[in-house]
């Protein structure tokens, strides 16, 4: 795992040269801009709702001894709190409004390495691809804030507080990274079948999610972040997928 998961995160470098060489920069146009007016509008609303939590919190302890320890603690854990959950809808729903543009990219990747006929845009396919992202999405989301969730409770208690921020950055990389991976998978696997394969290759999806969240946290790679991260994981993937056949480079 732990080598997959190096390859995965090596392959960026790869992947930005890929898109140079092939000039795919349009193909960036529309998760840029979704990522924009998402970014902004959730983000934007999870200050509103950090606040709010705070309030709530520190209104309904009943004593004023130790009321200000509380309050500074609430503001922090709402804080963690609204900042996972908005990070955990953001980049899920990314992929999924995304999916129909980057299933398009990905496949134009794994043409140029493996030859064939360039595909065409089609309708019929983007809605099938947008399904596909929905479910994809719902059920990561689902999985991933269970767990999350989970984590964050665990984390009161003070000994395991120390690892558990490192924890959660591990689960949100794996499923951005199962997010990434699937726009190749769907061409190969039903969803169970991407399922299997993601598990299998556990390395693959942690290490394309973890450079996939960094990246969201720079303004340039903040624009860039989901193509890049499909064109990695488009590589990664094929190399296993594939095996025996030469890819152009």
């Amino acid at each position: 795992m732990l080598k997959e998961g190096v390859q995965s995160v090596g392959a960026y470098a790869k992947a930005f040269q890929f898109a140079v060489r092939w000039n795919l920069w349009r193909y960036f146009v529309v998760p840029v801009l979704i990522s924009i007016v998402l970014g902004a509008g959730i983000f934007y609303a999870a200050f509103g709702w950090s606040d709010t939590m705070s309030e709530w919190i520190t209104a309904i302890y009943p004593w004023e001894k130790g009321a200000q320890v509380v309050a500074k603690v609430s503001r922090i854990l709402s804080g963690v709190l609204v900042s996972a959950l908005g990070l955990i809808v953001f980049k899920n729903l990314v992929i999924a409004l995304s999916s129909p543009f980057m299933s398009f990219l990905s496949e134009k990747v794994e043409k140029i390495m493996y030859g064939g006929e360039a595909p065409a845009f089609s309708i019929a396919n983007a809605i099938s691809d947008l399904v596909r992202g929905m479910r994809i999405a719902i059920r990561l989301v689902l999985r991933e804030l269970g767990i999350t969730l989970l984590l964050i409770a665990v984390g009161l208690i003070p000994i395991f507080s120390p690892v558990i921020p490192i924890l959660i950055f591990v689960v949100q990389a794996y499923y951005a990274g199962f997010g990434n991976m699937d726009f190749t998978l769907e061409r190969y696997y039903k969803v169970r079948g991407s399922i299997s394969f993601v598990r299998d290759h556990r390395g693959i999806a942690i290490g394309n999610g973890a450079v996939y969240l960094f990246l969201y946290f720079t303004v340039i790679g903040f624009v860039i972040a989901l193509p890049l991260a499909t064109i990695a994981a488009t590589m990664t993937s094929l190399k296993h997928l594939k095996q025996g056949e030469k890819p152009r480079s």
